[in-house]
């Protein structure tokens, strides 16, 4: 398939729509209108017309959008039929979390290993998924050819572990530190900073409650 150039707002809200055409599958629903689906995502139906048109004619107008076909046609786009495996690095308390997680709602990610410095879990099995070393994190992720990381790690070894990541053939970083990373030009860094979106959320409440006291 042709690869598509699409916004990066547009790719972020793909995943939300295809999770909720899965539900409407599986309740045996044929057909969706953009306003039943912005109810549903959250997103405003001129968006969700708009992100779609990027890929041609998805739906008719004044009969919406078929689910199955529209279902068939995203999970090409996000390659939900190739199983990516990734790379954990830093088992703490975070850590720990996204093992048991381990995208349980995704048939199209799986956390193949983990990597941490505590003896205590290093060279165990947790949730189904082996701890390796520090030491090995090179190997492993070469050997295995591992090419996306989840970076849980503190601060002052951040950059560092990034570095060799890297080194070992890492292309995307999912990361959860505070640390604004560098890396090499091909070398995607995605920031996840949940007190930063805690901070956002608390200021569009207070706003809204302003606005409500006018």
């Amino acid at each position: 398939m042709e690869k598509i150039k699409i916004p990066t707002a547009t790719a972020k809200r793909l995943p939300l729509y295809y999770r909720y055409l899965i539900i409407l599958n599986e309740a045996g629903k044929e057909k969706v209108s953009s306003t039943e689906l912005s109810e549903a995502v959250q997103v405003d139906s001129a968006s969700i017309r708009r992100d779609f048109s990027y890929f041609g004619a998805l739906g008719k107008r004044g009969y919406g959008y078929d689910v199955k076909s529209l279902l068939t046609f995203f999970k090409k786009i996000l390659n939900q039929d190739t199983l990516t495996n990734v790379a954990l690095v830093g088992v703490g308390n975070l850590g720990h979390a996204l093992l048991n997680y381990n995208f349980k709602r995704s048939n199209n990610i799986r956390i193949s290993c983990a990597f941490d410095i505590d003896p205590k879990i290093t060279g165990k099995i947790l949730s189904g998924v082996p701890v390796y070393e520090m030491s090995e994190l090179k190997k492993q992720l070469s050997d295995q050819q591992i090419t996306i990381a989840i970076l849980t790690v503190p601060s002052d070894s951040a950059q560092r572990t990034a570095d060799d990541m890297v080194e070992a053939g890492i292309k995307g970083v999912m990361n959860f530190t505070p640390i604004r990373l560098s890396a090499p030009t091909g070398v995607r860094i995605q920031n996840v900073d949940l007190a930063t979106e805690l901070q956002t959320l608390i200021y569009f409440l207070d706003s809204d409650k302003g606005k409500d006291n006018q």
